[in-house]
């Protein structure tokens, strides 16, 4: 999918193109998006831009020292991961991240990636309604980068919601292993969305220190990247805290599975201990000498089982008033 976004009033239009034709007869733009191009799509901009698009625009093996860098004819070329906050719904998508990439060329900001965007939605519905917000491709850019620090944060908030749902099923007295389950599942989900927002302010952070060093923003851009990096180091400590409050359910989960293993495992132990005694007298009851009271007494296996029974009984009554059976 090719679109096109020229400014006009001060706002942000869009264009869908779907031939060559099409995207002659448009104004000069001031970003280009292509989501999933095909190979007619990249032949158009090589025909109407001169922007040949490397064929590994969005590859993730990239090397890291291929991911900032500017050729010598001026093109300025950024690879970038956008967040994907994920949902459990049937498709089975998790959270991700999703390389985009970035090309100045001639005034005109090209970006590639594989599938849309929330990041971009998000700039678009408001250079939509904002005025002025936009003025020339960098702009796009700084506020994509703005916009995926805003979209950063949400998703942490997010987890903190999640996480204490968990907290209220966790600390409650009794806690299953079915509700353990589930638990650790959940907890899974958000710290691997932490360690995705991690990584990707991380990568944000990185990409907008490569633009101030290039010397390719102007006062005012280079004061707004300089706050963009402020609101992402703000978000460290939240995701550091984060890090520290899953650990500590996980631990506390796992604590209430092996309290359930115990009382399973501490049942067994006390049957075996109660049932050693009736054992011991049957074995003794069971020898069959000549001397044995149920060979010269009538009541002599009567006593042998009443006597079984006292001593499984007796043990239990003990057992019950240590609180070993709680």
């Amino acid at each position: 999918m090719l679109n096109v976004f020229r400014l006009a009033n001060g706002r942000l239009f869009q264009e869908e193109i779907e031939s060559l034709g099409a995207l002659a007869a448009d104004v000069q733009p001031v970003w280009v998006d292509l989501e999933a191009p095909t190979a007619d799509e990249k032949r158009w901009i090589a025909s109407h831009f001169g922007l040949v698009i490397p064929a590994d625009a969005v590859d993730d093996d990239l090397e890291e020292s291929a991911r900032f860098y500017e050729e010598d004819n001026g093109e300025l070329h950024i690879r970038s991961d956008f967040l994907i906050d994920g949902d459990d719904g049937p498709d089975g998508k998790r959270a991700r991240n999703v390389r985009v990439a970035f090309i100045l060329h001639r005034e005109v900001l090209f970006s590639i990636h594989a599938e849309d965007l929330p990041v971009f939605r998000l700039l678009r519905l408001r250079a939509r309604r904002i005025p002025a917000l936009i003025e020339n491709a960098k702009d796009v850019l700084l506020k994509l980068y703005d916009a995926d620090a805003e979209y950063s944060a949400d998703a942490l908030e997010s987890i903190y919601d999640s996480l204490d749902e968990v907290s209220a099923r966790v600390l409650k007295q009794d806690v299953n292993d079915q509700m353990a389950s589930e638990a650790l599942a959940a907890i899974a989900r958000e710290e691997d969305l932490n360690g995705r927002i991690r990584r990707n302010v991380m990568d944000t952070r990185r990409a907008l220190s490569f633009m101030m060093r290039s010397r390719m923003l102007n006062a005012e851009q280079f004061e707004e990247a300089r706050q963009i990096l402020r609101d992402i180091d703000s978000l460290d400590s939240h995701t550091t805290f984060l890090f520290d409050k899953i650990n500590f359910l996980m631990n506390a989960t796992v604590g209430f599975i092996n309290i359930n293993q115990n009382k399973v495992i501490k049942i067994f132990s006390v049957a075996s201990v109660a049932m050693l005694p009736p054992t011991l007298i049957a074995s003794v009851y069971g020898m069959n000498f000549q001397r044995m009271p149920e060979l010269n007494w009538d009541y002599g296996y009567p006593f042998a089982l009443a006597l079984m029974m006292a001593s499984v009984v007796a043990p239990f009554v003990y057992f019950h008033r240590k609180g070993w059976l709680r």
